[in-house]
């Protein structure tokens, strides 16, 4: 009996203590469970209800911080930009940030400029950083790229600052010519040298504002609301007609061939003012009794076929460091060339955006003493819309008035030749 009552205490005894233990082992997984682990800090259930929504429609790359600068939350933005690596914030100074604002919670914002990955090239992505405390243990930092707007501003400062420095020049020049005029008021033959300068200085005044109420149009119109077809032939032929005067002073051979009866769409004026402006640009810096060559060609392509409309010279050419800027504004590859032809910088600027517009592009091959080649590429139109009798009985009257504008000087080779055009060659 007494053995019985032995086990039996010895049984409550064993029992009571798995109770007890298994109570302990119940109340430590619990504290275990309500303690945030490195897992648990990484997913989207300690953040307040809606922040992951909010977050993620907003535009600038958003990372969510917790006390122990651990990523709660980024978005995919801010693992482009490289703002977080291997679960972790990696710009110092955004850390930072986060850190003074956790302890003090003031809400701060600063510009950095960031290295770029990957690119070994040394350029900067700029950037503006928030930070801002979310809730009482997280910090939201906000990063907004502002490297295009910088850009753009570069851009816009710049253009600003030529402008007024191409403004200056003709205007400080008449300023001067008048006063000139007016100290020679008693010589005839000064005057009259002093009034030829002036109307020179207009005339380059009034080209540059021209020209940049062109680019200006070009940049805001867009051309394929009312475009229509436009013959190529006739194009050509009023281009050459344009650079006509020209070209006969210094005694250079305008000659066009290529397919006859092309058509782009687009805005004819626009059309018009960008190949004038290739054709005058090959006249301007060719030496005398060269030649300046138009070949007109359509070429197929997969999701279209494109007309090609090369013009090619023999002028100075230009540089390979110098190619990849030609189309900037106000860019010139011999400033003092440009200033004895009058040239602003505008004219290739004006050709790209207009090529741009009209879905097409602008390229040159060039090289240095063998002269240059400008091809302007455009979305071919089959066939006109529509046409009523009349308005084919104009185009025709135009396919007469191009064939006698297209070779104007007495100097004209057989157009034949530039079917392919030859290696650049000064002629006798």
């Amino acid at each position: 009996m007494d053995v019985n009552a032995a086990v039996a205490a010895a049984a409550a005894i064993a029992g009571l203590l798995t109770g007890v233990i298994a109570m302990l082992a119940f109340r430590v997984s619990e504290r275990e469970q309500r303690r945030p682990t490195r897992t648990s800090l990484h997913t989207d259930a300690v953040l307040p209800p809606g922040v992951d929504t909010v977050l993620s429609v907003l535009r600038s790359s958003a990372v969510v911080l917790d006390e122990a600068d651990g990523v709660v939350k980024a978005s995919s933005a801010a693992y482009a930009l490289g703002l977080v690596r291997g679960g972790k914030l990696a710009v110092e100074p955004m850390l930072k940030m986060a850190r003074d604002t956790r302890r003090d919670g003031e809400i701060r914002q600063v510009e950095l400029d960031l290295p770029r990955r990957g690119t070994g090239r040394g350029e900067a992505l700029a950037v503006s950083a928030r930070v801002a405390p979310l809730g009482s243990r997280l910090v939201l930092l906000l990063v907004e790229d502002l490297t295009e707007a910088r850009r753009i501003e570069a851009v816009r400062r710049d253009f600003v600052a030529n402008v007024s420095h191409e403004l200056k020049t003709p205007v400080g020049a008449l300023s001067l010519l008048s006063e000139a005029v007016m100290d020679a008021s008693d010589d005839p033959e000064a005057v009259q040298r002093f009034a030829g300068r002036m109307q020179i200085e207009a005339t380059r005044l009034t080209n540059l504002v021209q020209e940049l109420i062109d680019l200006s149009r070009v940049q805001n119109d867009d051309p394929l609301e009312d475009a229509e077809p436009v013959r190529v032939d006739v194009l050509v032929a009023e281009a050459i007609d344009r650079c006509r005067h020209a070209a006969g002073t210094k005694e250079i051979t305008m000659a066009a061939a290529g397919a006859a009866d092309l058509r782009v769409w687009g805005n004819r004026g626009q059309l018009a003012a960008a190949l004038g402006n290739l054709v005058e640009n090959a006249v301007n810096y060719s030496p005398a009794r060269t030649r300046v060559g138009i070949a007109v060609r359509s070429v197929a392509q997969p999701g279209g076929d494109l007309i090609e409309i090369a013009v090619t010279d023999q002028g100075i050419g230009i540089s390979d460091k110098d190619k990849e800027r030609v189309f900037e504004r106000f860019y010139r590859v011999d400033p003092a060339r440009s200033r004895a032809t009058g040239g602003t910088g505008l004219g290739l600027a004006i050709v790209k955006h207009v090529a741009a517009s009209h879905g097409g592009e602008v390229t040159v091959w060039s090289a240095e003493g063998q002269g240059s080649t400008f091809t302007l590429r455009l979305p071919e139109a089959r066939a006109p819309r529509g046409r009523r009798p009349s308005e084919q009985d104009d185009t025709e009257a135009l396919d007469g008035e191009a064939a006698r504008t297209s070779h104007p000087s007495p100097h004209a080779s057989d157009p034949s030749a530039y079917e392919t055009l030859p290696s650049p060659e000064v002629l006798p």
